[in-house]
């Protein structure tokens, strides 16, 4: 007998979701009106209301559930105090413990045999491990230098906050000896240029001014009349220089380079870069251990007025920054979008159950099930890291099913009885076994993730695994205790969806072609999947927007910083340097770098040559002398005279030379008739760089002695050569950083030569390669653990197959859209996949207990209501993560809502049709008795 022959007072639409959820199809007496059930003490009334829920479960759980549902009912506040203290401890000790580990490297179990190389390494070299790089770029070499130098002084004395805070380019080593990394050919070419320019160093040296400057310029002009230099070459120093006056005359920030003046060419991204590597003291009692120690730095930064100085700018990256703003990216709108998302919940609660009553009871029910949740996460787990973060969405969007259907399953009953405490037992009685088994599935699910090396799913499954049977408890103990204080209005009205009656028959009419179109259409999918995509690169998980992610890429174009680099873990150095030489034969290897990269190579011949340089400009670079600093009126005299060298060298020329020397004659004029303040800005734009450059200059002129492994400065060595012995290799890519088949290849090609390489890159490789195996295992492991369950509760084969076929429809389906619109797989949204078994089988064993107690026309039941909207309060709180500011949190949002609606279409659509009509001798409830 279907639903849509009884009357109204006897079967309401909102009782129907009584029989898609529990019971086994309740039977009309011969009046025509139905015997409700009456819970009472007596055997044989329990004995009916098990076998209202025969086929489903044993008796002995029905019986068990609507026990529990009863004695919360008479003891509510009992139960309302345990749950309220339970909530209590559980908020207070998650609030106290709450903690994120933003380290990408921890989701991967550490007893893999990558996983042990990666750790061997790090145990050795830690030093790029708890890092801050601040990146400092400038308008020329010098200003960068300038602003670094003034950064590493401010905050290296702050031993408080930084252990150590070194510049690269600065440090004694490579400032003394930084002539010696040259090309041989290409030091020849710097001293001999630089002892040609002997008499001109010494007019600067002499006399560092703007005076000074204007009477060196002269003097090279005297240059062109001995035929030792052309005026065209000396077309893009005056210009320069014009460039710089003008700039003045503006009253712009006048730069000058005088590093780009003698290299004949605009300097580098990299040149106009430095590097300052700052070792912090982290406080790890803090969510972003690194954020005293970051704020420091900006603050340092403005208090020292770089921009306005240099025109300088500091960007900082390295794992500490990239972990604290991993987590600031996470939180970031989290408050809003977590508001918005209950908002939503709390209006589709008010559409499914209309009474603010029942939704303020599904709501504490809810908040108590998550503080317990969260409080045994982190009891389990410790600290949660960027999968498992997710928890708490998951069990807001799915822990609200188990008190949705409980709460529609009460309004059914309390249409057919007035009497509060009955109704909520009746529903215990029969809506309890289902919700069970949803439950029981779900966490199943969940709980498959445990056995994989990929822990970041495995403590999400822990923690959500808990979290769905924490929401089910609570489910048949509180919430009916809330209701029964709560004390909701009847039910005068019925529910359902009768608008979707030709649904129905269409379904009914053409269920073959439905069923064969479906699979035509997912097995003409099904050549997608080849394209299917798996971004393995844990850098595209993270926000661009980010400073240290933008300035991670920045640095990651710059050819001379590796990116996704590999490292091999050598006996000894010498071990080091043979492995570096095999490496570095290989077409995907862009570099190798080793502690020998440090001994420069035909050092003899360099020292040679250095010596010879210094002693030519030992006069010029240290004078007797040096003049007084020039009066002002002396500066423009000397301003004048210089503009009338330039016309006089110009005169009767052509050319470039000649246009560049009348230029810069007209703005010494200009310069010279403006006032002192434009004068001291060019003055400081062109004599500051110049001592900073003349002083690198004598530095470099004083290596005497070759370079060698024992002459590595000890913590420039300690980062290549660990205590014991072992030496570090560090093999540079070649080709595109952001191509994830590029990096595959090289980490490949790496790993032949030295299979115990470890890295980025290979980390890289070698992760995607464990997630997409934990992907495989998980799902298998669901699938097997709710065949079994599904299996020990329905004992039919076909009806097993019933709920599952439909479920890895909407599997596949789901790969097949993302493999369409090019949405790739990463670490985050993968857990949508496995997930889908286990959120997915709830829906579909809904409509095959109903199916099984006979009862037709699904989708215009009660059943579809309470189905419906439970998806939409999953989708929404899977929405809420599909808009973070986190691309990883994001795309794992995107991932679940879409395998959600694939879920749904499959239960709701495609499942009845499946299913057909009731059989004949199905699982129907016996009659109650009177």
């Amino acid at each position: 007998m279907t639903e849509t022959m009884l009357p109204t007072r006897s079967r309401p639409q909102g009782a129907r979701v009584a029989v898609a959820l529990a019971r086994g199809g309740e039977r009309q007496s011969g009046s025509g009106t139905a015997q409700p059930v009456r819970i009472a003490g007596d055997r044989t009334r329990w004995a009916s209301m098990a076998a209202a829920v025969k086929g489903f479960s044993t008796p002995m759980l029905s019986r068990a559930i609507a026990e529990i549902v009863d004695f919360c009912t008479r003891h509510v506040w009992p139960v309302i105090l345990v749950s309220a203290l339970l909530a209590a401890a559980g908020g207070t000790y998650a609030a106290r413990h709450f903690s994120i580990n933003a380290d990408v490297t921890k989701l991967i179990a550490p007893d893999l045999p990558w996983r042990q190389r990666e750790i061997a390494y790090e145990h050795r070299f830690t030093q790029g491990i708890q890092l801050i790089v601040a990146v400092i770029d400038a308008p020329t070499p010098e200003l960068a230098t300038a602003a670094a130098d003034q950064l590493v002084g401010r905050l290296a004395p702050d031993k408080a906050l930084f252990r150590s805070v070194e510049s690269v380019a600065a440090s004694d080593f490579f400032a003394r000896n930084k002539l010696l990394f040259l090309p041989t050919d290409q030091l020849v070419g710097v001293t001999g240029q630089l002892s040609r320019a002997a008499p001109l160093l010494s007019q600067l040296t002499s006399d560092p001014s703007l005076r000074g400057l204007v009477q060196a310029m002269s003097l090279s002009l005297t240059g062109i009349q001995a035929g030792q230099v052309t005026l065209d070459a000396l077309a893009r120093p005056l210009n320069m220089s014009s460039d710089t006056i003008e700039q003045a005359l503006r009253g712009e920030p006048a730069r000058f380079s005088w590093y780009e003046m003698m290299g004949g060419q605009p300097p580098s991204a990299s040149q106009l870069r430095r590097i300052v590597t700052i070792k912090p003291v982290l406080d790890f009692h803090a969510l972003q251990p690194g954020q005293k120690a970051t704020d420091a730095i900006r603050q340092a930064a403005a208090a020292l007025d770089l921009g306005q100085k240099f025109g300088a700018t500091v960007r900082l990256t390295g794992p500490v920054p990239i972990a604290d703003e991993e987590f600031g990216t996470l939180k970031e709108g989290a408050f809003l979008n977590g508001v918005i998302t209950l908002g939503v919940v709390l209006l589709i609660l008010w559409l499914a159950l209309k009474s603010y009553r029942i939704i303020v009871a599904v709501a504490i029910n809810l908040g108590v099930g998550l503080a317990l949740t969260a409080a045994l996460g982190l009891l389990l787990v410790g600290s949660l890291n960027l999968i498992s973060v997710a928890f708490a969405v998951l069990f807001v969007g799915l822990g609200v099913d188990f008190g949705l259907q409980f709460s529609v399953r009460y309004r059914a009953e309390r249409h057919e009885c007035s009497d509060l405490r009955k109704a909520l037992t009746n529903a215990g009685a029969r809506a309890g076994a289902p919700l069970t088994l949803a439950a029981a599935a779900v966490a199943a699910g969940f709980f498959s993730f445990l056995p994989t090396d990929y822990r970041g799913l495995s403590e999400l499954g822990e923690i959500a695994g808990l979290g769905m049977l924490i929401a089910f408890v609570t489910s048949i103990t509180l919430l009916p205790a809330l209701l029964q204080w709560l004390n909701p209005p009847g039910e005068p009205e019925p529910l359902g969806y009768a608008a979707l009656a030709p649904v129905d028959r269409f379904l009914e009419r053409h269920r073959v072609p439905v069923i064969v179109g479906t699979l035509l259409v997912a097995i003409a999918g099904l050549p997608l999947l080849t394209h299917l995509q798996f971004d393995f690169n844990p850098t595209n998980l993270r926000s661009p927007k980010a400073e240290s992610i933008a300035t991670y890429l920045d640095l990651r174009r710059d050819p001379n910083v590796s990116a996704h680099t590999a490292e091999v873990l050598a006996a000894n150095a010498d071990d080091a340097d043979r492995i570096a030489k095999d490496l570095a034969r290989l077409p995907d290897v862009a570099t190798t770098r080793t502690i020998d990269s440090f001994v420069p190579d035909d050092q003899p011949a360099k020292l040679a040559r250095i010596k010879a340089a210094a002693a030519a400009l030992h006069k010029a670079l240290y004078p007797v002398a040096t003049k007084p600093a020039p009066s002002d009126a002396e500066v423009v005299e000397a301003l004048r005279g210089g503009a009338s060298a330039l016309r006089e060298a110009a005169d009767g020329e052509q050319g470039a030379g000649a246009k560049a020397a009348l230029r810069l004659a007209d703005d010494l004029i200009r310069l010279a008739d403006a006032g002192p303040d434009a004068r001291a800005a060019v003055a400081r734009a062109m004599v500051e760089p110049l001592t900073a450059d003349l002083a690198e200059l004598r530095t470099a002129l004083t290596a005497t002695e070759p370079v060698t492994r024992a002459s590595v400065p000890p913590d420039l060595a300690r980062e290549w050569v660990a205590p014991d012995g072992h030496a570090r290799v560090e093999v540079g890519m070649k080709g595109d950083p952001n191509d994830n088949e590029v990096i595959r290849k090289f980490a490949q090609s790496v790993l032949r030569i030295a299979p115990g390489a470890t890295g980025e890159a290979v980390g890289i490789m070698e992760s995607g390669q464990t997630i997409v195996r934990a992907f495989i295992q998980a799902g298998l492991w669901a699938m097997l653990a709710i065949s079994i369950l599904l299996w020990v509760v329905l004992r039919r084969i076909g009806d097993v197959l019933l709920t599952l076929v439909p479920l890895l429809l909407a599997g596949v389906v789901t790969l097949e859209i993302c493999a369409a619109v090019g949405f790739p797989l990463n670490f985050a949204n993968i857990i949508a996949l496995p997930l889908l078994l286990g959120v997915g089988v709830a829906f579909k064993i809904y409509y095959v207990m109903a199916w099984r107690a006979g009862q037709t026309q699904l989708l215009q039941s009660s059943l579809t209501r309470a189905v419906f909207f439970s998806a939409m309060t999953t989708a929404t709180a899977f929405g809420s993560l599909w808009f973070s500011s986190h691309p990883g949190t994001s795309s794992m949002g995107r991932l679940l809502a879409l395998s959600l609606a694939c879920t749904l279409a499959a239960a709701v659509l495609f499942q009845p049709a499946l299913m057909g009509k009731p059989r004949e001798n199905g699982n129907r409830a016996e009659e109650p008795a009177k």
